[in-house]
């Protein structure tokens, strides 16, 4: 007797017998199912972006997590003594660029959604808006679901200036609203049945032949799902957040240096764009830059008295 890869078995004849290879293939075709219902019923029209978007969690659940991975940064940095008082000359600067960015974030929604003939939504007015300062060599920077950020002391030699920072405040910002946390939640539960299914398909197979088989698999959803679905998060946080600096009065234009000057860390060196959840520096320079006239449109509509773009 022969034992096909599925695990159905013949008998000297040819002839299939009925046995677990049957139910393997039932049961694959129930998670294809039940993967296909999950992703595409939870399928909804971005009203930041015009795309359809797909959520893994409620906008509640999100501000929950965000808090509490929040108190875990805070508390840790604080036993470090890396955790800026409110009060220092730096806190106190980053805290003023973050009150602006977050005040026009219900005008910025508005537009946005507007311009894609969809109702602004409201999750932000639920949002716990707080930002600390942590002492760090990182030039970094985070906005957690829900409104919780902090900026790494290490970004502020690459921001180089209030406009700058904003840039960066608001595309972490952008990443919140458009709850990105929650669709790369949606993502995992996708890629995650879809290695429970393959797991019970492949139940038959060699051992090696199992193997090489699951790292193909994973191989696939890496470079066909994860990253390309990275990237587009970070375009769409590109998008939005420099909107929202333009609204709150900074300078759009401070984006292409930053970005540039942002591009040379670590000596430049940097995976090809298909290996990578960002955009190659150049592709991303290219976008900010198509967007620049929209961003010049929105500091015109809310900055009026203020400085002329230059």
């Amino acid at each position: 007797m022969r034992v096909d890869p599925m695990g159905s078995s013949y008998g000297q004849q040819g002839r299939p017998r009925r046995g677990f290879g049957g139910i393997r293939w039932w049961i694959l075709i129930l998670f294809a199912g039940y993967a296909a219902w999950q992703w595409f019923g939870s399928a909804k029209v971005d009203p930041y972006t015009g795309e359809k978007a797909h959520y893994g969690a409620t906008a509640e659940e999100e501000v929950q997590l965000g808090a509490q991975a929040f108190q875990q940064v805070v508390g840790e940095a604080n036993a470090q003594g890396a955790l800026l008082p409110p009060d220092a000359q730096v806190s106190r600067q980053i805290r003023e660029i973050a009150q602006r960015l977050v005040a026009r974030v219900p005008q910025v929604t508005a537009d946005l959604a507007a311009q894609y003939g969809q109702q602004a939504p409201t999750d932000h007015q639920s949002f716990q808006w707080d930002v600390a300062v942590i002492q760090s060599d990182q030039a970094n920077a985070f906005c957690l679901p829900g409104g919780k950020m902090a900026v790494y002391t290490g970004l502020l030699p690459i921001a180089q200036n209030q406009d700058g920072m904003a840039v960066v405040m608001g595309h972490e910002i952008a990443h919140a609203l458009l709850r990105h946390g929650s669709q790369r939640m949606a993502q995992q539960k996708l890629v995650q049945m879809g290695q429970m299914a393959a797991g019970v398909a492949l139940g038959g197979m060699d051992p090696q032949q199992q193997q090489a088989v699951m790292a193909a698999l994973g191989a696939g959803a890496q470079y066909g799902l994860i990253l390309p679905y990275g990237r587009n998060h970070e375009s769409q946080a590109d998008q939005v957040g420099l909107m929202l600096a333009a609204a709150a009065c900074f300078n759009p234009h401070e984006a292409i240096p930053l970005w540039e000057r942002m591009s040379q860390l670590e000596g430049g060196e940097r995976p090809p764009e298909f290996a990578s959840t960002h955009p190659d520096p150049a592709n991303r320079i290219a976008h900010l830059q198509s967007m620049m006239p929209q961003a010049e449109q929105y500091y015109a509509k809310y900055c009026q008295g203020k400085a002329p773009l230059r």
